[in-house]
């Protein structure tokens, strides 16, 4: 019998306010499909920490967290704009750059060029309201996640299931 495979669950969920209960339901969807989870927020940090020592804490807590990891499940959905998460792409490419492999979801898996209002400039490159080219490689996700991780359209159990069906496919 195979060990179960252990999953960091990244993403800004930790910054909602049901963060905590949140957590807890994304592990009950890891263990249905066979996987354990672990969400961010797991330890408990000592409780005399405070502003930038928290933070040094957290970041470190998070890390440890990845090299343990056999993989890492990650919300790539906008936050607070049209992109991912800062901390979650981090969090992605940490695990990348370890050799872990990285699934990932998004609700919406049009291209950049789909999502992101543009117009042609007089070079005939295509630029956002705030004068940045838009890239198109008709992927969904700047290249360095797009590329850099298996992309899952839908929520963490569309996910989850289409690791389990994955991981059941290939030879152990």
């Amino acid at each position: 019998m195979n060990a179960p495979t252990h999953l960091y669950l990244a993403g800004f969920d930790v910054f909602r306010p049901d963060a905590a209960q949140h957590g807890l339901a994304l592990q009950q969807l890891c263990r249905q499909h066979g996987f354990v989870g672990h969400y961010p927020t797991d330890p408990s940090p000592p409780p005399d920490l405070q502003g930038t020592a928290l933070a040094h804490w957290i970041l470190q807590s998070n890390l440890a967290a990845i090299r343990q990891a056999d993989a890492v499940l990650a919300n790539l959905n906008p936050f607070r704009g049209l992109e991912p998460d800062s901390g979650t792409a981090f969090e992605v490419g940490f695990a990348h750059a370890l050799g872990k492999p990285v699934w990932a979801y998004v609700d919406d898996d049009r291209t950049l060029l789909q999502r992101v209002p543009h117009e042609a400039g007089p070079d005939g490159r295509l630029y956002d309201a705030q004068g940045y080219q838009v890239e198109d490689f008709g992927l969904p996700l700047n290249l360095m996640l797009a590329c850099s991780v298996r992309l899952v359209r839908g929520d963490a159990a569309a996910c989850l299931q289409a690791m389990a069906a994955d991981r059941t496919t290939r030879p152990n």
